[in-house]
Order: structure tokens, then C-alpha cells, then sequence
């Protein structure tokens, strides 16, 4: 089964930015904190995903999140296993909002080494593959991350990137591929240098007829990447906030042309558990619309 068309172009060509609703075991609590749901509130992994897909359930049933504005959703498999007003959430996001619905699939880091932190091991991909394209996946999203400017580690990152994009290529899905560059390392400028030409050389190695995206941490100089996003082999070039304020991020990210806006913590900035629905949608449709406008210069 080859990749949905329609969905290739609404990703490749639509006006609007990927809302990031993918955190998983380690950043559950801390983004459930932020809504306001404290600890105490649940007990146990299964209580947590519960209040977890609880708020997500909110933020993509509001009014004010459609595809108008938001292009994609990434998604943690808990919640695409789930269901959103009585349908899966992959066929929730794309047949009721016109919103295509992506997988994060990575398991975590790895322990930091040579200034990196690979991605661990992901037993059992293939079948988390075929599970996503069975629940209507796009495609799929995975994370490691980058410390400093160590040229040996960093390639260590985009080999791993490229090796199980080309997987995941191979099982019918699109995959966005995320090497972050930490936003505080003292040496951002320079990793971001290594990176562009390590992505630059594994770019030449895909096929003609295969894309991939790229997340990237937004870069120290504006349109460093460019070149990516004018790239064939590129479907989408897609910025993650990184610990930036959502203003920070929104006018650090409008320098960059052609680069969307893929935020998880900038999106939900603001939102609490116990606002009425008039005030979440209030809240929510001020951060879409401001994420969407720096997304589309």
C-alpha cells in the first residue's frame, strides 16, 4: 500500500503546522502538570493516559482545531489505538477534521554519547509499521537528540535517522525524521553546520520516487535550511519549539520561510483543565492562529 496522495499534497502544500499531541511514559506527568492535572489526580500508567487522552480528546474535538489551520497531528500509539467521539483517531483527525494523523514511533534516548543521544532500540517496529498503516497512519515520527558539535556523533544521529526512515519508507509510510540540536548548547551554531551536511549527503541516497520530512530544532541563523525545504526529496520541513516560549518560538520560526511549525508544549501553552469550554477554545484557537501565521511566511 502506497502512501495517501491526497495527504501527500495537503502535507506538501497546505498552508498551516503539525500540532505535536505526542508525549509519551516520560513527559505524560509534566504535560498533564501544565493542564493542571496534578499527580495525586490518578494513579498508575493506565489513569494517566486516560487523563492524558482526555485532554487531547479535547483539543482535537474544539472548534477551533481543523484542518483549516493544522495540517497534521502526531500521534503517541496509545492514542492512535484510542477513539475520539466513537472513531479511531487517525480516522477521527482525517475523515471529521481533515487533519492527517502521524505516529511517533521512537522508544526514548538512549544514554548521551559523543555529545549525542542515539535513539533506543525499537523492538517489534515492523509491526507497530503495519499496525499504523491499518489505523490510516501518514506517517510516522521519531526523536534523538543532539548535545554538541561532535562531527562523529552527529553522524552517528543521521545514519541511525536515515536507516529506519528507509524502514519505514519500505512499510508504506512517509516518516519524519527529528535529529533536535539542543537550543541551550553553547555550540548550537556549529552542530547545526555538521547537520545540514551530514542530512545533505543521506538526502542523495534516497530514492527519486520516496520523500522524507525533517524536524529540526529552529536554526541560530534564519533560513539556514532552505535548502531543505526547496529539496525533492523533502516533503516537508517542520520546526520543533524546543523549550521557547510560544512567542519566542513563533517569532524565531517566521524568520525561517518555507519552515512549519510542529510545537507540543508551545500549542498547549495556557490551557487548563479547569476552563470552560468557551476558554479552552478561546485559548487554543489564539495559539493556533499565532503558530499558523508564523508557519506561513
Amino acid at each position: 500500500m502506497g502512501v495517501n496522495l491526497e495527504q501527500q499534497t495537503r502535507i506538501g502544500s497546505g498552508q498551516g503546522f503539525f500540532a505535536a499531541l505526542d508525549q509519551s511514559g516520560g513527559s505524560t506527568p509534566k504535560a498533564l502538570a501544565l493542564y493542571g492535572v496534578d499527580e495525586n489526580s490518578y494513579s498508575g500508567d493506565v489513569e494517566m493516559f486516560d487523563q492524558v487522552h482526555a485532554m487531547r480528546t479535547r483539543i482535537m474535538t474544539s472548534p477551533a482545531f481543523t484542518g483549516e489551520r493544522v495540517l497534521g497531528a502526531i500521534l503517541f500509539e496509545d492514542t492512535m489505538n484510542r477513539q475520539v467521539e466513537g472513531r479511531d483517531t487517525g480516522d477521527y483527525l482525517w475523515s471529521v477534521k481533515g487533519i492527517v494523523p502521524i505516529l511517533k514511533v521512537d522508544k526514548g534516548l538512549a544514554d548521551p554519547a559523543d555529545g549525542v543521544q542515539l535513539m533506543k532500540p525499537i523492538p517489534g517496529l515492523d509491526a507497530l509499521l503495519a499496525q499504523g498503516v491499518a489505523k490510516g497512519m501518514f506517517g510516522t515520527k521519531m526523536r534523538s537528540f543532539i548535545r554538541t558539535a561532535d562531527k562523529g556523533g552527529i553522524a552517528a544521529i543521521v545514519d541511525q535517522q536515515f536507516e529506519l526512515g528507509a524502514q519505514i519508507l519500505d512499510a508504506g509510510l512517509v516518516p519524519i525524521l527529528e535529529p533536535e540540536v539542543d537550543i541551550h548548547s553553547d555550540r548550537k551554531a556549529d552542530a547545526e553546520e555538521l547537520l545540514r551536511a551530514a542530512i545533505e549527503e543521506h538526502l542523495d541516497a534516497v530514492p527519486a520516487d520516496r520523500q522524507v520530512m525533517l524536524k529540526l530544532s529552529i536554526p541560530t541563523e534564519a533560513d539556514f535550511y532552505r535548502g531543505f525545504v526547496e529539496h525533492p526529496k523533502v516533503l516537508r520541513v517542520v520546526a520543533l519549539s524546543g523549550g521557547y516560549s510560544r512567542a519566542e518560538a513563533d517569532e524565531l520560526l517566521a524568520l525561517n520561510h518555507g519552515v512549519i511549525a510542529s510545537f507540543s508544549r508551545a500549542l498547549t501553552e495556557g490551557l487548563q483543565v479547569d476552563q470552560s469550554d468557551s476558554e479552552f477554545d478561546s485559548v487554543l484557537g489564539a495559539a493556533i492562529g499565532d503558530i499558523c501565521a508564523a508557519s506561513i511566511t
